[in-house]
């Protein structure tokens, strides 16, 4: 076996920097290469710790791995994820020897249940004062918070937009976006999101009023921006939600995915079907959506019961 003992020099994350970056560039989504980065630098950081070199780890080095890894199911198991597919990129591109199985491929995953979600969800008169607080706070606020509330829009889908993807389709004011795996989609945009957003880019926000100035370069710039003009960061805007939330008297971790949960769970009550609610998400598996139906299990919602109407 090879160990640190001949390289003393350097960590894991040093020695296979290139094959890491590599393998991250592999990965479509920037927020998974954000996320599969830091797991496998703890990955790295717990073998360099045994004096074990990545290339050489057994199963066993991955089980006392797993044992150390703390936080939810949904993130352990996305640890495990990570460093199953660096070592399967590894083989395949020959930084070691390729066989049916990998170090993580035995290692025990965690049950996630589909149907469970983690995620801290608004009821409806907290989401009511996280509104009125995001609006007493600033105009961008309020645009941004009235975005992914009214449309469950992700945050990096309302950040990663520009002014230019505001248009009209059909008589709806709608926002163009670019989804996970790179599909384009387009969000209704209701008209106090309408207005949010106006105000915020000293717009009118009247019936017909064009969000979008005709001057092409700030039609091409960022719909969300510092004061610098710089496309707003998603770890500042995750402070902005953070903020609103104290501001409003709301408990709990609320995050900007909370919105996007609170969206689909006041949708379902308020009648949204869940395949229409699916679409509106973006959702590629049914089941991810139905997380969101607070009332799923409930008696009066049999279906022994619609169908005795129809046959009684």
């Amino acid at each position: 076996m090879t160990t640190l003992t001949n390289y003393r020099q350097t960590t894991n994350a040093e020695r296979h920097a290139a094959l890491a970056g590599a393998w991250l560039m592999s990965l479509g989504s920037a927020n998974t290469r954000r996320a599969y980065r830091g797991d496998i630098l703890g990955l790295f950081a717990f073998l360099d710790s045994g004096d074990l070199d990545a290339l050489d780890a057994e199963r066993r080095h991955l089980d006392a791995w797993r044992l150390t890894l703390a936080g939810a199911p949904s993130t352990v198991a996305r640890k495990l994820a990570a460093a199953s597919s660096f070592y399967s990129y590894a083989a395949s591109e020959g930084a070691m020897p390729a066989t049916d199985s990998h170090p993580v491929h035995r290692v025990t995953r965690p049950h996630l249940d589909p149907d469970h979600s983690a995620t801290r969800g608004l009821s409806k008169a907290e989401a009511v004062a996280f509104l009125a607080a995001a609006e007493a706070d600033s105009p961008r606020t309020l645009a941004l918070v009235s975005l992914l509330v009214m449309t469950g829009a992700r945050i990096s889908e309302a950040l990663g937009a520009d002014r230019s993807d505001l248009q009209h389709d059909n008589g709806h004011r709608v926002l163009v976006v670019t989804r996970k795996g790179g599909k384009v989609a387009k969000l209704a945009l209701p008209a106090q999101t309408v207005a949010a957003l106006g105000a915020y880019m000293g717009v009118a926000a009247a019936e017909g009023a064009e969000i979008v100035t005709a001057d092409a370069a700030s039609a091409d710039a960022p719909l969300f921006t510092t004061t610098t003009g710089k496309r707003w960061a998603a770890s500042e805007a995750f402070r902005a939600v953070q903020r609103i939330a104290r501001r409003a008297g709301i408990d709990g971790a609320v995050s900007p995915h909370s919105l996007r949960h609170t969206h689909a769970t006041l949708a379902l009550e308020a009648g949204t079907t869940l395949a229409d609610l699916q679409d509106s998400m973006g959702h590629a598996d049914p089941r991810t959506t139905r997380r969101y139906d607070r009332a799923r299990g409930r008696l009066e919602r049999s279906s022994a019961y619609t169908v005795a109407s129809v046959l009684g």
